[in-house]
């Protein structure tokens, strides 16, 4: 097992090419926010904006439209019930995230299987939050395991794996990360990396502040961000967990309870130190 540490971030936060524009740096289409739970959506797609993602699409509940431009007017959004549109973001798209506050209802599984059928070669796919659920419960299947990112808390872990806590060993996690194919972010308060290519990558940072509903919502939005970007493999998704772990312990030395939304603001500024360090 390898102890990450911030070596992780300077191999992989690169400088901007002078020539680029904003499809240089990823399209990407985040799907979450029911009704009820429209703002872990929305820290998903501040944490991709922040982490520098180029364009970013957020296909949501209708409810939720007025509050994500209010909060990212550098967002795009499509409502839920807009077929032909989601259609369209999504065959374009180099990175997809699903889940976020996406709900267990019939309409959150039918966005979930066409995600599901669409992916393309050339796309990542990370499944989160409900979206996890929804996969374990209706034994669905990957299109692209080698292209697809789950990252449960331990709980869902036990859905998706058969594994009950008790069971969860690094063993025992790495045959099931192995059967499913894709490669798994196991959240918990050292969150674990595993992918068979690799020996699995652990987290030595985190604190008890950052234990706050949307924290796991704004990682999703990070791995989404960097993979968008920097390379597609599993050291970047490695330096996206690093870095929010690391931002939330600075954060937690003056700060009772660490918001995630304070850790997407000082994802740019934190990226620039570490690009910086590196040349």
């Amino acid at each position: 097992m390898i102890k990450l540490s911030e070596a992780i971030l300077t191999k992989v936060i690169t400088k901007r090419p002078a020539i680029s524009h904003k499809g240089t740096f990823g399209r990407v289409v985040l799907i979450g926010g029911n009704q009820q739970y429209g703002g872990a959506i929305i820290m998903s797609a501040e944490a991709c904006i922040k982490s520098g993602a180029g364009l970013t699409t957020v296909i949501t509940a209708e409810k939720n439209h007025s509050a994500l431009h209010a909060r990212l007017p550098e967002a795009m959004v499509v409502g839920f019930s807009e077929e032909k549109l989601i259609t369209s973001v999504l065959e374009k798209a180099d990175m997809i995230l699903i889940g976020p506050g996406l709900g267990l209802e019939q309409e959150a599984l039918a966005l979930l299987k066409k995600v599901l059928q669409m992916q393309q070669t050339r796309q990542w796919l990370v499944i989160d939050g409900s979206a996890i659920t929804l996969f374990s419960e209706h034994n669905l299947g990957l299109t692209i395991p080698e292209q697809t990112v789950f990252t449960p808390h331990l709980a869902e872990w036990e859905r998706l794996s058969g594994l009950n806590f008790a069971e969860q060993t690094e063993e025992n996690n790495r045959i099931q990360q192995a059967l499913l194919g894709a490669k798994i972010v196991l959240k918990s308060h050292r969150t674990t990396i595993y992918d068979e290519a690799v020996i699995c990558y652990q987290n030595t940072r985190g604190n008890p502040g950052m234990a706050t509903g949307g924290t796991g919502d704004t990682l999703a939005g990070i791995i989404t961000g960097f993979l968008a970007q920097f390379e597609k493999n599993i050291e970047t998704i490695a330096a996206a967990v690093y870095l929010h772990s690391l931002i939330g312990d600075e954060l937690a030395e003056q700060n009772y309870v660490v918001l995630p939304t304070s850790i997407s603001d000082a994802l740019p500024r934190y990226m620039k130190k570490y690009v910086d360090e590196r040349n």
